[in-house]
């Protein structure tokens, strides 16, 4: 360790956890404000102004980003530390006090307690800013759930001045059965999936239901097209692919005695091929499978794709030195990953992917809310709850990685 850095595991993490209370209120407040998408008006001048009373000077970035650099007085590397701000199209039912002031929004997701986190990681970093060698670069990221935050701040200039070297994330997680508090370090190679949205559309001709033969029924057409879209999966891919694709979403129609126009499904494809030969595969026999069954059931079917996130790639060797950090960190409180997945990617996506293509990086998650002790919801459920008194060990998690990493690294 470089003889700059100064200061121990122990001593951050008792000085992440005085800022509990603060991160709490701050987590709280949030949850009461919750914004989606890039609309993110009340989140972000809130965060600005945090910023700017711990002696930043944040700058936005993109539609709806901010970023802010702490250290810079000595040469070294920069380090990116994420942390994204929108909330989910979600009416909460969960039953604490802070509930969501705003109808049909929710921070179902956690991603208030990513805010409170990294903000309270500022805070640290702040106060040991002498001690940085190089950069870090905080950035509070908007449109996460709609995969479209990372890559508009990409196309903004997210990666450079100064050049990003590294990039790190957490994400908390409630409804597992592990101790609350506790850090998981993904492991090298691809920890999440692709995901790609897509739409389906099928146009018949509408009709009395008392006279079928004189109308053209898409639901029909539609129910077919979803069926044989399953033969994919079970007999197109090789076993040892993965590739799925799930319909979330399936209209047509209004009343039971009519028949519609049009029946429409939505829904995502999702591979572990970073270089998505294996989702292109799929969408070409999507395409083929609805234009061919829709036709033969006298219908004109289309699919449309949209809103693309690669599969999650982390770097073998940062996460390894993040491991190594957490054990220092937390000791028992920090395992692998992979001691839960088993080495399989999960089946769910996140749009800092687009950021893993581009530099070295690594994913943490932090278990706020064990399902022993009651949690028993885990994300995008209205009755998610999260344990917001570990949030300083994200913090921490935060602020101790950058440090380290930066003094491991030198110049």
């Amino acid at each position: 360790m470089d003889k700059a850095f100064k200061t121990d595991g122990l001593l951050l993490l008792n000085e992440a956890k005085t800022l509990q209370p603060e991160l709490t209120a701050i987590r709280r407040d949030l949850h009461q404000h919750p914004e989606v998408g890039f609309e993110l008006p009340y989140t972000k001048a809130f965060v600005m102004q945090k910023l700017k009373e711990l002696g930043y000077e944040p700058k936005e970035m993109g539609k709806a980003g901010i970023i802010a650099l702490a250290g810079g007085k000595r040469l070294g590397k920069t380090i990116l530390l994420r942390a994204d701000m929108d909330a989910l199209p979600l009416q909460e039912e969960a039953e604490v006090e802070y509930r969501s002031k705003s109808a049909g929004k929710m921070h179902g997701c956690g991603h208030d307690m990513h805010t409170a986190m990294l903000l309270g990681a500022a805070e640290l970093l702040k106060k040991h800013e002498d001690e940085i060698i190089g950069t870090v670069k905080l950035e509070f990221q908007p449109a996460e759930e709609i995969f479209q935050g990372s890559p508009d701040m990409l196309n903004a200039g997210l990666l450079e001045n100064p050049h990003v070297d590294a990039a790190v994330m957490i994400h908390v997680t409630a409804g597992m059965p592990l101790r609350s508090g506790t850090v998981i370090v993904s492991g090298g190679g691809i920890s999440s999936t692709s995901c790609e949205q897509y739409h389906i559309t099928v146009k018949g001709k509408g009709g009395h239901g008392s006279t079928p033969h004189e109308a053209i029924d898409p639901i029909t057409a539609a129910a077919h097209i979803h069926i044989a879209l399953q033969e994919i999966t079970s007999r197109e891919l090789d076993g040892n692919q993965f590739g799925i694709f799930t319909t979330g979403r399936f209209e047509a129609g209004k009343a039971s005695n009519v028949i519609p126009d049009v029946a429409e499904m939505w829904g995502t494809i999702r591979t572990v091929d970073p270089e998505n030969e294996l989702g292109e595969l799929i969408k070409t026999r999507m395409k083929q499978i609805c234009e061919g069954v829709g036709a033969a059931f006298r219908c004109q079917a289309s699919v449309e794709f949209y809103d693309y996130c690669p599969c999650m790639v982390i770097d073998t060797q940062l996460a390894e030195s993040v491991m190594g950090y957490m054990k220092e960190l937390f000791d028992t409180g920090a395992m692998d990953l992979s001691i839960i997945s088993g080495g399989k990617a999960g089946g769910g996506s996140e749009d800092f992917a687009f950021v893993s293509h581009r530099v070295p990086t690594v994913s943490m998650f932090l278990t706020a809310g064990s399902s022993n002790d009651g949690y028993i919801f885990g994300q995008h459920h209205p009755k998610v709850r999260f344990d917001d008194s570990v949030a300083y060990r994200g913090s921490a998690a935060y602020a101790y990685t950058s440090l380290r990493w930066l003094s491991d690294n030198g110049k």
